[in-house]
């Protein structure tokens, strides 16, 4: 999503505003730019595009000043073009914006009644001009914020100057993350500890409600009764070696390639391969009371939650629901006392999840978050936080996040089993060393990468993919069509292959590409059927299984991919490596914006 990077010193700060938003490029984005006040002026640059050309101008112009801010749109309202480009201002007063206000229009009316003209299609521009209104009739900055601030109803970040009060910064959060970095002599303002990594490792996160006035030396917090309050500092490890690129062509692909350490680094946060003990961070209830569990997702990490819904209720018994979070508190769900919600959340601040968590805290939910994001909202306010240590990950498309996902809800599936005794001591390290496994196993997957990357080129002339699976192996293949969907720009669809039968094998014929997900577990005969049955029909199926699978099928089947044997626990999470690997090759191919797909941001967080 949109992107926010501030700086307050006493040194010229452009530059450094630009570099920090090329730090926030991973969130997605359309337009660029920065504002800097020098010489009792507001300087502005904004372009549409790539933050390279937003530099160009930066370099033409050689603005100056030692306050600025900075933004990276995707946009909501307006079109992505220069004019509805950050920052945004009203005479003096420039502002930048992550979220969206819900009653701009009705504060539009009211301004322009007042005389006040708007130029741009975007919600943002009611702010600058709401504070210059409150401003020019009190002549208090502080209190022109905090009036302006109350009339906004939505989710928002802002970061806030005014030519007039140029040793002063001030930043706002309302259901948008914020992050406050301390320097030496300098002060930071950032949508997430990424943009401000460089700079520092002390930062404070501002609560909900928060506003802040930021000097170089200092910062103030007012709450939301504009009571003075201080929020905690806390230092954060420098990320630039894991944000680079290294010798890989795209972030997607590194990230791709990072999985099997990544497995591995969650993994043992977790689990002892030596005693077979599964350690979660602790917990404020008992696992085995829970009754039932809810699992709250979008996206890639819905089909997370839609393989661990077969794991728990195989493994744990325990029932499980499954919830798109966009749709969760709309249909009123009915939540069982006691019950556990699980959410699921890469950046962990993905407001539909976020307000499902909040949701379920309000009717009795216990909560477990399982997040790449340490320092996040979803962090701070479940009542337990299981972290999967990904590293940064900077492709929209999610890969590594997505996996070490998998295996925390792995693990959690084994506590939960333990503690409910629903397995055996020998059942329990059967299946923790099958995970145990997968680092090794992964590697091997790789090792099919220029096989993939051979099958591409011809995939990347279809105009229809479809995807099928069975079990644990149904989400993979919805996932695997959301990633190619995502990144290649190639419609693709999966269907459980029991449900072929029922309308979509109307759509196989010699030039819609099959892909088949189907390692030798128990349901594989039935998988096989169903394959069988595709090929009857002219289908081209690519399957991916292992040497049992592959040699049953080999007769029908197009082209094969190789894995590893697993236990059936263990195979969802090797076999998304190889779809990734296919969605990667065929954008590559297709020549599209790998890393920052058209439309598409990291972290969603608007509703």
């Amino acid at each position: 999503m949109c992107g926010i990077i501030g700086i307050l010193s006493k040194k010229t700060v452009a530059q450094k505003l630009i570099d920090g938003l090329k730090r926030l490029e991973y969130r997605g984005y359309d337009s660029a730019g920065i504002a800097t006040i020098d010489k009792n002026q507001l300087h502005r640059l904004r372009a549409e595009g790539k933050i390279s050309k937003l530099e160009e101008l930066y370099k033409a112009q050689n603005i100056s000043g030692s306050v600025g801010i900075g933004h990276t749109r995707w946009a909501t309202h307006g079109a992505p073009i220069t004019r509805n480009a950050h920052p945004h201002a009203e005479e003096n007063i420039a502002v930048v914006h992550n979220g969206i206000i819900e009653n701009f229009l009705e504060l539009r009316e009211e301004l322009e009644s007042e005389g006040y003209v708007f130029e741009t299609e975007t919600d943002t521009e009611v702010i600058p001009k709401l504070i210059h209104r409150y401003l020019r009739k009190n002549n208090n900055l502080v209190k022109a914020v905090q009036k302006a601030i109350k009339r906004l109803n939505g989710a928002f970040a802002l970061g806030i100057i005014d030519v007039d009060n140029p040793n002063i910064m001030f930043a706002a959060k309302q259901g948008s993350p914020l992050a406050i970095g301390y320097g030496d002599g300098e002060m930071y303002l950032g949508s997430d500890a990424v943009a401000l990594a460089p700079l520092t490792n002390t930062i404070s996160y501002l609560n909900e409600g928060d506003i802040a006035q930021i000097t170089c030396d200092d910062v103030v917090v007012f709450d939301k009764e504009n009571n003075i309050v201080k929020r905690e500092k806390v230092h954060i490890a420098p990320a630039d070696m894991q944000t680079a690129k290294g010798h890989y062509r795209h972030y997607m692909l590194k990230e791709i390639y990072e999985q099997p350490t990544v497995i591995g680094t969650t993994l043992n946060a977790y689990y002892h391969p030596v005693t077979g003990d599964i350690s979660l961070p602790k917990l404020p209830f008992k696992l085995k009371n829970i009754p039932k569990i809810t699992i709250i997702a979008c996206g890639t990490s819905y089909y997370a939650a839609s393989v661990a819904k077969y794991w728990i209720e195989q493994t744990a018994l325990v029932p499980v629901e499954i919830d798109i979070a966009s749709e969760f508190r709309y249909r009123k769900p009915i939540l069982s006392p006691g019950g556990m919600m699980v959410v699921i959340s890469q950046s962990g601040e993905t407001a539909d999840t976020l307000a499902a968590l909040r949701y379920g805290k309000e009717h009795g939910q216990h909560s477990v978050a399982i997040l790449n994001v340490a320092q996040s909202t979803m962090a701070r306010e479940a009542d337990a936080f299981i972290q999967t240590l990904a590293g940064p990950e900077i492709g929209v498309a999610s890969t590594k996040a997505f996996t070490t996902q998998l295996i925390a809800l792995a693990c959690l599936t084994l506590a939960i089993a333990q503690e409910k005794k629903t397995i055996t001591a020998e059942e329990e390290q059967r299946l923790g060393s099958s995970l145990s496994e997968i680092s090794s196993r992964a590697l091997e997957v790789l090792n099919h990468d220029e096989a993939i990357q051979n099958l591409s080129h011809e995939l990347a002339g279809a105009k229809d993919i479809l995807y099928i699976g069975r079990g644990t192996s149904y989400p993979i293949a919805q996932e695997g069509a959301l990633k190619l969907k995502e990144i290649s720009y190639i419609h693709a669809e999966a269907t459980a292959a029991g449900e072929l039968k029922h309308g979509p094998i109307s759509l196989v014929d010699e030039n819609v590409p099959i892909i088949a997900i189907a390692p030798s577990d128990d349901l594989f005969e039935k998988t096989a059927s169903n394959i069988r049955e595709i090929a009857a029909r002219g289908g081209k199926i690519i399957l991916l299984s292992d040497k049992k699978g592959i040699k049953s099928l080999k007769d029908v089947a197009y082209t094969t991919i190789e894995l590893p044997k697993a236990e059936p626990f263990a195979t969802p999470i090797l076999y998304a490596i190889p779809i990734q690997l296919i969605a990667y090759h065929v954008a590559v191919a297709k020549g599209t914006d790998v890393d920052q797909p058209r439309n598409l941001a990291k972290s969603v967080t608007v509703e």
